[in-house]
């Protein structure tokens, strides 16, 4: 097989048996084709981030119109849209991201959440719904407050409230008159986090998941505002994913995602009183359940295919169900709380794809075509002159099969000349998914042969397959990368001497451990704040992060070595792939310190690396300019190293 000659050197894996996942066909590389396309070229990149962004969105109370978050104006603020179409009206004005919008019961105002230059230490906010001046509503600095609701009589707002130098999430109760909170909860543990879902139809009680840091145990909960009693409703043995998502009118069933059954998550009725599932699905793929009708008889869930999917509406009388008519891709329900208009009659939902960015869409439920709400595409953005994604499938060192989306240039020739670019997702608990992928169009329509793997610890593909990598971080998923770099030689259009690999946050780990630990699969490399040192990681990352980073790597003290052996500081000296470094300044996730190490070691080695720092930005970047710039610098560096265009800078286009 053309494959198995490939000239890339990489670390010997032991040999393992193939982790578990739904069963997917090989894809055979020659199979791949460059489509011949007059109308393709460079996609400009001013126009892929002047292409609008969506972040969440909300129903008015009498569904007469819908408030987003958007960053038309380079940064994430409120915009308040008419439901029958119309002029978006701007809400709020700041420099720093806002979304999580929700409206009081009467209609009147419209609570929000926001940080300051990316720090994630989130406060509440409220404008007036016909507008006006924000009102603070939790003013601590060092608080993070997030995902509020506003009870059924509009008196109090739950909320998540976690303290910057605290481990654990917590809910309060914020009083809407008087603007005083108190704590529903007092998690003890520092391995766990609390997440307020619902309120029960009477207002008495608060529903809530329980999660451990690993995200591989969780519970419902209800919380009698009264006593302050929590009481477990979905009790179970062991670890065992079981998620609320909507509680229905009469409290009887909770809507849930579940791996009980199987492994992979499933969407599901729970009802309460028996502790009984009821499975709404019986696909290999995973699912999850969404929110109920007003009137209790309907509910939404998602089946996530291979990162694409579908929405679902189900009848819980008759038991049946219906896909919502909506193109392929990437479809979710949005709106906070619901989904639901408040008469029942309209479901609000959100569509993109590879070649169409994220809009939202109004579906009457009833019946009949559904109509696009927003318009985020620019003119110049035609679906028909962009790459579109292709899920691919094959198999890693061990006989895994591990999925990715693909992104193939028109026009090229299969003569083996072409560059190629490895896109590792974050996470590393995350999953690549069909989604309009600004890096992935820049570069495929600038003629480099992209693909974003999910590799062993993905979402996506049953808990086995998610914990594949713990303990091992920077290996077999490792080797799932540097088999995705095999595919697309094996394709016949890609020349291993040209591959290069980027991906921020987790996959920016995964970029440093590859130019270090397979240093001969790599020709450039461009991270964007990525883990160099787990140890150090400890030292400076956020305190529930540190829980989550020992869920995957173990005791600091007992498991040392593997600390040691899982962080790319170990390798790096061996990196020859030249290396760009981008870092947001404001990081609690990665600190800027993991990037400034990075710069340090491979200066200090004559190894070609460059470096760039962005001010008030945090964990990936949020304002216009930040995103604009990071992404020529990427493209910009692959041309020169890839290309090899000496002269290469931060093109405009």
């Amino acid at each position: 097989m053309r494959w198995l000659a490939v000239a890339l050197v990489f670390v010997s894996a032991p040999l393992l048996a193939a982790v578990p996942a739904p069963e997917r066909a090989l894809t055979d590389p020659a199979s791949i084709q460059s489509t011949r396309n007059p109308a393709a070229h460079p996609v400009p990149i001013h126009d892929l981030f002047f292409t609008h962004g969506i972040a969440s969105a909300a129903w008015s109370p009498d569904g007469r119109e819908v408030v987003i978050s958007t960053n038309t104006t380079g940064r994430f603020n409120l915009w308040k849209v008419p439901a029958a179409g119309g002029a978006p009206v701007q809400m709020t004005r700041s420099d720093d991201r806002e979304y999580g919008a929700t409206w009081s019961p009467d209609g009147k105002w419209i609570v929000y959440e926001s940080d300051q230059g990316g720090n994630e230490q989130f406060r509440l906010y409220a404008v007036p719904a016909n507008g006006g001046k924000p009102v603070e509503l939790t003013p601590k600095p060092d608080v993070s407050n997030t995902g509020a609701l506003f009870s059924p009589n509009g008196e109090q707002v739950a909320f998540n409230i976690k303290p910057k130098t605290a481990p654990a999430t917590d809910i309060a109760l914020l009083d809407w008159k008087t603007h005083a909170i108190r704590r529903l909860t007092h998690e003890a543990s520092k391995d766990h986090l609390w997440q307020v879902v619902a309120w029960s139809h009477d207002g008495r009680s608060v529903y809530a998941n329980r999660i451990n840091a690993g995200f591989t145990d969780a519970s419902v909960w209800r919380i009698d505002l009264a006593t302050g009693k929590a009481t477990e409703l979905t009790p179970h043995q062991g670890q065992v994913l079981i998620m609320a998502s909507a509680v229905s009118p009469d409290g009887r069933w909770l809507a849930v995602a579940s791996n009980a059954a199987s492994g992979t998550n499933r969407a599901a009725l729970y009802d309460v009183a028996k502790h009984d599932y009821r499975w709404l699905t019986k696909d290999p793929w995973e699912s999850f359940a969404g929110k109920f009708s007003p009137d209790g008889k309907q509910v939404l869930y998602l089946i996530n295919a291979d990162g694409r999917s579908g929405i679902y509406l189900y009848d819980i009388a008759d038991g049946q169900s219906r896909k919502l008519d909506l193109p392929d891709g990437l479809n979710t329900p949005a709106g906070n709380p619901t989904s639901f208009s408040g008469d029942g009659s309209r479901l609000l939902v959100s569509h993109q794809s590879s070649s169409e960015p994220a809009d939202y869409w109004i579906y009457p439920v009833a019946g009949g075509a559904p109509r696009q709400l927003t318009h985020s595409a620019l003119p110049s953005i035609q679906p028909d002159a962009l790459p579109r994604s292709q899920l691919v499938h094959y198999k890693s060192f061990d006989g895994t099969v591990i999925s990715a989306f693909l992104w193939m240039p028109a026009n090229l020739k299969r003569d083996g000349a072409a560059p190629g670019v490895v896109l590792p997702h974050g996470g590393p608990t995350g999953q690549t998914v069909d989604s309009f992928n600004r890096t992935a169009l820049a570069l495929a329509s600038r003629g480099y042969v992209a693909i974003a793997p999910n590799v062993r610890g993905s979402t996506g593909y049953g808990m086995a397959f998610q914990k594949a990598n713990i303990k091992d971080l920077g290996g077999g998923d490792l080797q799932d990368e540097v088999y995705a770099a095999k595919f697309l030689v094996a394709t016949g259009y890609v020349n291993p001497k040209k591959i290069g690999i980027t991906g921020g946050s987790y996959g920016g780990y995964m970029t440093l451990m590859a130019i270090g630990k397979t240093p001969d699969a790599w020709a450039a490399a461009v991270e964007e704040y990525g883990i160099i040192n787990w140890m150090t990681m400890l030292q400076h990352e956020d305190p529930f992060l540190r829980q989550y980073e020992m869920s995957l790597l173990g005791d600091p003290v007992k498991d040392r070595k593997i600390y040691e052996a899982d962080s790319p500081i170990t390798y790096i000296k061996d990196a020859k792939a030249p290396l760009l470094v981008l870092q947001g300044a404001n990081d609690i996730r990665v600190p800027k310190e993991e990037a400034e190490q990075v710069v340090s070691i491979l200066k200090g080695a004559d190894r070609t690396v460059e470096a760039h720092y962005y001010p008030n930005e945090g964990h990936g970047f949020t304002k216009r300019e930040n995103q604009i710039d990071a992404l020529q610098r990427t493209v910009a560096w692959f041309d020169r190293y890839l290309k090899n265009q000496p002269n290469a800078g931060n093109p405009s286009h």
